[in-house]
This record gives C-alpha cells, structure tokens and sequence, in this order.
C-alpha cells in the first residue's frame, strides 16, 4: 500500500566535538547490506560513533588491546513512507531527506516503547517542540545508546508519563560528571575511586567536557562562578583526608612571598659505565662509596648495559655492602621461595577458583591488563610472547605474596619496564616487589600515598610560584589532580619506554632530597605555565594539556630544572617547615653535603680520560630489544629441592 510504513537502516553517531555533544543520524546507501551489524567504536578525534561493520572487518579487535571503552554492537532503523508508483529516490535524496543532526544541549525529551512491547524505540522532541522521526533496534542497543548519552546528560522519568525520559543538562550531580574521567558507569566518583584508582584517572583525562564547570558554575561563568573551595570541598568527600589549600586563611602558614633565591644552573653528565660502576667495586664485589656512585648515577643515570646489575642494588634486592658470594646464595634463596609462591596459585584447580572470588578476579584483570601493556614494544609485541607469558606470571605471583593488596590496574606499567631490564622471572619478581613497597600506598584502597602526594605537591609549587597557584585556583584545578597520573605509576605514561628508565633510576637513588619526583612534577608545571596562563586554558583545558603532554615530554631539561629547583630550595635560609619536611631537609647542613659530593662528582667526571669516557656502551634503540633471551627461562613450575 502506499501509505504503508517502510524501514530505512541508518548509522547512529554520538560525537564529541569542542565543547559540545552531537546526534548524528544517517541513512545508509541502498546499495549496503542492512543486515551488517553496527559496532560502536572510538577514533582519535573523540568521535563516539555506531559504524558498519561487516563480518569480514573485525573494527573493534583493533581497539581490544586500548584503555578505550569497548562498546557493545547496536543497530538502529528508523521509518519512511513508500514512494509513490513508478517514482525513484537516490540515496542522496533520501539522506537529505531524513537524516537529522542536534546538540545534546537542544535535547528536551526521549520517548521509549512501553517495556515488552514489541522491540525498542526511541522518539527525540527538542527543546523547540521539533519531534524527530522514532529510532528502532531490532537488533538491541538501546540501552547501550542510553548509557551513552548519560555520560553527558541526566535523563529523569516523567512523573505524567513513564515512557517519556526528560533531559537535565545543568543539574547533572558532580559524581556522575566525573564518569567522564573513565566512561564507564559507576556507583559514584567515591565507589569508583576506591575500587579502581587506576581506571579513574588514566583511561581518558582529555575527554573531561564542559559539563561539569556548567554543573559547579551555572550557564553565566561571570555571575555564578562558585568559590575554588568548593572543588577542594568535592575532592575531599571523593579522597577522604585530602586537604589542599584553595585559598589564604587565617591560621595558614603563608610560605608564598618568600624569597626562595636564584636558581643555579644545572648540566647532567653522561650515563655511569660499566668500568666506572666496576672501578667501585672491591675484590669481593661490595660496592665502595655508595653515596659516590648514587650520586653519579643522579647525575646521569645508567648506560643500558649495567642497568641489569645496578638496579638490583637501587631497589634494595642486594644490598649495597653485600658480596657477590652473599648475592648468589639471596638469588637462590629468593629463586626457591619465588617458585614456591608461584606454585600456591599454578596448582589451583578450576573447581577451587571457582570458590575463591578474589583470586578469580585477579586473574581476569591481569590477564587483560597484560594483553595491553606495552604491546608496541617488541619486548612484548605479538601473540604468544614469552614477555607477556612472563609478566601475567609475576603479577599473579605478587597476588601470592602480597594477598590483601593482590593486583590492582596500573602494576603492570611498574612491571613492565623492570621485566624488560631484568630480562629474568625471578629478579625481575623481587625487584617489583621492592618497587612496590614503595609504591604499594598508591593503589590501597585509601589511597592514602595519592592524598599524601597531591598535598605535598601543592606545598611545593605554592612556594615554587604562588601567582601560578592562584591561577589554577580560579580554574577550579587548585588540587592539582590532573597530575593524578603522574604520581600513580611515576612518569610511566608520560616519557618514552626508554626515557622512563633513567627517570626512575635516578629516583631510585634518593638524591638530592626525599620525594624527588615531587619536584619533577613541578619542573614540567614550571614549563606549561606560559601557555596555560597565556591561553587562558580553565578546568577542561588545563586537563586536556597536561594529558597531551604524554611522550613530548624532553627527559634531560625536566631532570635539570628538578635538580635546579631542589639546590634553590636547599640554600634558602628560610625555607618553611612544611616544604622541609616533604624534602626530607635540614636547612643547616642538606646544601652543604650535597654541593659537595655534586662538585666532587662533576670534577672526577671530567677529569676522565678519554679511554674511560670511550667505554661508556652504545644506548639501544627505543623498544627494538627483542626478547629472545627470555626463551632460556623455565616455562613449567619449578619445583624447588631446597626448604618446604
């Protein structure tokens, strides 16, 4: 008949484009098969979209391995009438006929069929009455779609009507703003960050929208901005006990108008060689003149080829005065109790996981952490890699060792780098786990090492730059929690493979003061504050550029500005009490000793001769080491002969 209802496939896009969210419907050309299934994907331009996808084009295997958020398959459908007789429409004509295309902020309403009847439909009525043609799935996805645009928008159900979902874009709760952190549903930003610090932060810091300064400010920014401590207020209820100062008060240990002095420069030396690092060592392998050698490996970090050896004693695996005969009895003491751990979760049967919830979750989320950690690194890359075989072993053998913590999101980027350096299941084990009981406050559920840090660092960069503090503070960004990632997993994300390695080396040494890395943050702060004051950038864009900051960053000028900043600090005479004890300092004697041992390293370095200096070995390439050295190594569980 010709009045008789007719479908037209289409492809449904949810896009986020500036500061605003677009619904984009389109019909598909009649020549496509509308039977293909719609799989909803993400791009690199932030772009939610439902795409085709037929059987013989895995889109979404390409996006398994990302910290994307991974979309169910949808179609959608929507109605036209019949043609008259005799009359064609080209797909063109159709497309311009019945696509349609609004703003999020335009949205006023979504009717949906009564539940059970008949499959699932959506009608959008806009804010001025226009009421769109109905959107069916046959296919599902419905739900799915709602999810989606209630990561922007809050949908209430009609007192009059419960088909009709009424929008409220203003008084979206501050919890559910902030999902768009991660974009997932959660119970609320304090569930969320309890349960998973690491997936709250590191997933998708750049697609945080305007949504939320809207919800804090109302529509006029000029009239209804709300005070900077109210963000403070909000991350205090998100991160019990996190305190940090949005404002001067009463009370408050004014530490920004002192005079901190001139800031000296800074050069680094060349890497430690492996015959500097042997030139300290004794005839029975003690290592002479720790602070000497701590101190040049501040000063340039490792070559490539004593990183094996040498991190073992920064991360306290060997100690510093040990022997190599003392070292070789450890080793095998730690091989024996590694694989004695190893074998408590290889001998689980499915039955008895299946009665152990906490274990079976472990195992899932490392298994799919490791599957995307590090793949471009060949170390890693492809299937079947012993690296990764490697890596999901001992992260489930720390779950042995340490139950109460047991894995949480992020410990594979810490494994990752000392795995591929140790080139060793065992050393690489004993070294992540001295790593972790430095880094283990991260990731408890309190987070009582991330509330510590943020603090510490706001401490810092007050006395460092109060002008920029203030600014940030106008911003709502005062709490500085956009540098949430950075102290999670210590630069991991934000240097190259490679880079991360000397940064966390010269960590590892301790020098020149305590919380070294604090001032790191600082010394890339420093770097961006032209652009953020002079862009004017506010909550969503100061968020975005840090985020973008990842593998731009230059390893050796924010080594040499923390250094800088740390002697600067250090010859203040009036360095305030707070930031002496965040830097571990004693203002009477911590410049001197290090001045010191700084010009005595300088002086011996360039002293050298030019045998010495040749000797310092080649750096590899970036992620071109294969792992083949890594084959030798025991697949099966090793059943130790000594000590049960």
């Amino acid at each position: 008949m010709e009045d008789q209802d007719s479908l037209i496939p289409g492809i449904l896009h949810v896009i986020e484009k500036d500061v605003d969210v677009i619904v984009d419907w389109r019909p598909l050309e009649e020549t496509l098969d509308s039977s293909n299934i719609l799989c909803a994907v993400k791009d690199s331009s932030s772009v939610v979209e439902w795409n085709q996808s037929p059987k013989e084009r895995p889109v979404c295997t390409e996006h398994q391995n990302s910290y994307e958020a991974e979309w169910d398959m949808v179609n959608t459908v929507s109605f036209k009438k019949n043609l008259p007789k005799g009359g064609v429409q080209s797909p063109v004509n159709i497309q311009s006929k019945w696509s349609f295309l609004f703003s999020l902020t335009d949205l006023k309403s979504i009717k949906q069929n009564k539940e059970g009847m008949g499959w699932s439909y959506f009608v959008f009525c806009l804010k001025d009455d226009v009421i769109l043609p109905a959107l069916h799935f046959h296919q599902g996805g419905s739900e799915l779609l709602l999810e989606c645009l209630e990561k922007y928008v809050v949908l209430c159900e009609s007192d009059q009507d419960g088909r009709i979902l009424l929008v409220d874009s203003q008084n979206r709760s501050l919890s559910q703003s902030f999902e768009n952190l991660h974009e997932e549903p959660t119970d609320g930003l304090l569930q969320k960050f309890k349960k998973d610090p690491y997936a709250a932060t590191m997933i998708n810091f750049s697609k945080v929208t305007n949504f939320l300064v809207h919800s804090l400010r109302g529509s006029d920014s000029a009239t209804h901005r709300r005070p900077p401590q109210e963000m403070a207020d909000f991350l205090v209820d998100a991160i019990p006990d996190l305190k940090i100062n949005q404002q001067e008060e009463s009370g408050f240990e004014v530490i920004t108008r002192i005079d901190v002095g001139t800031r000296p420069e800074v050069q680094r030396r060349d890497p430690v060689s492996t015959s500097e690092w042997d030139s300290h060592m004794d005839s029975e392998g003690r290592i002479q003149n720790v602070d000497h050698v701590k101190t040049m490996i501040f000063k340039g970090g490792l070559c490539h080829a004593l990183r094996k050896e040498a991190w073992k004693f920064l991360l306290g695996y060997f100690p510093w005065n040990s022997t190599k005969e003392e070292r070789a009895l450890l080793q095998k003491r730690k091989t024996d109790e590694y694989f004695r751990m190893k074998l408590q979760w290889k001998s689980v049967s499915e039955e008895q996981e299946k009665r152990n919830s906490r274990l079976r979750d472990y195992r899932s989320l490392i298994e799919k952490d490791v599957n995307r950690t590090d793949r471009t690194n060949k170390f890693y890359e492809g299937q079947d890699n012993p690296g990764l075989i490697l890596l999901h072993d001992i992260l489930m053998t720390y779950c042995m060792y340490n139950f109460d913590l047991g894995y949480v999101q992020g410990m594979s980027d810490l494994l990752s780098p000392v795995l591929y350096v140790m080139e060793n299941e065992v050393d690489a084990f004993w070294c992540f786990v001295s790593y972790m009981d430095q880094m283990h406050q991260n990731f408890e559920e309190q987070m009582q090492g991330m509330k510590t840090q943020l603090v510490q660092l706001s401490t810092l960069l007050r006395l460092l730059d109060s002008g920029f503090c203030s600014y940030l503070e106008s911003q709502d960004s005062g709490y500085l929690y956009f540098c949430f990632r950075w102290l999670l997993i210590r630069f991991k994300r934000e240097f190259s493979f490679h880079d991360i390695l000397q940064v966390w080396e010269v960590i590892w040494t301790g020098l020149p003061c305590q919380n070294f890395h604090l001032l790191i943050c600082c010394a890339i702060l420093e770097s961006e504050k032209k652009q953020i004051m002079e862009q004017n950038y506010g909550f969503n864009e100061i968020l975005k550029h840090i985020n973008e900051l990842s593998m731009k960053l230059e390893i050796n000028d924010v080594l040499c500005k923390a250094e800088a900043i740390s002697l600067q600090m250090m010859k203040c005479k009036d360095l305030p009490p707070a930031v002496c004890e965040v830097l571990g300092l004693n203002n009477n004697t911590a410049p001197l000793s290090y001045d010191t041992a700084e010009d005595c390293i300088v002086k011996k370095h360039y002293q050298m001769s030019p045998s010495q200096n040749s000797s310092v070995p080649v750096h590899p390439t970036n992620g071109t080491r294969s792992n083949s050295n890594l084959k030798a190594l025991p697949n099966s569980v090793h059943t130790p002969t000594s000590a049960w």
